[in-house]
């Protein structure tokens, strides 16, 4: 079993897991902002206001956030490992794959909390 220091598991299996649960949860968000929609044929900004600005779904929504930077981490340390390898691209394989980890971190990091800043400020 291989393990790396930034996987987001400590395993292909906890990585595995993480993928699928939140996948699952941005099914549910999808459906439920959907169906939102749907059942709203003349929906105005008030509702959509009032629906979005209720603690249920602030905090449904902030857990989706949360799940998709979750999910695109391991979606894209895995195509990072099995792509930018020395094999493939020789001794600046490894300088590459850090540098684009920690790009796709510091861009899950900075839509996280500027999501977490809209969410929470109205």
């Amino acid at each position: 079993m291989v393990t790396n220091a930034t996987s987001l598991g400590k395993s292909g299996l906890s990585d595995w897991m993480i993928q699928r649960v939140s996948a699952v949860i941005l099914g549910v968000y999808f459906i439920c902002v959907l169906s939102f929609f749907l059942t709203n044929p003349d929906l105005s900004y008030a509702d959509w206001k009032d629906y979005m600005g209720s603690a249920y779904m602030k905090i449904f929504t902030f857990i989706a956030l949360v799940s998709l930077a979750g999910h695109a981490w391991v979606g894209m340390w895995t195509v990072s490992t099995d792509y930018l390898t020395e094999r493939q691209l020789g001794s600046i394989a490894t300088p590459l794959r850090i540098v684009f980890q920690l790009g796709t971190i510091l861009v899950a990091v900075v839509y996280v909390l500027w999501g977490a800043m809209i969410i929470w400020s109205a």
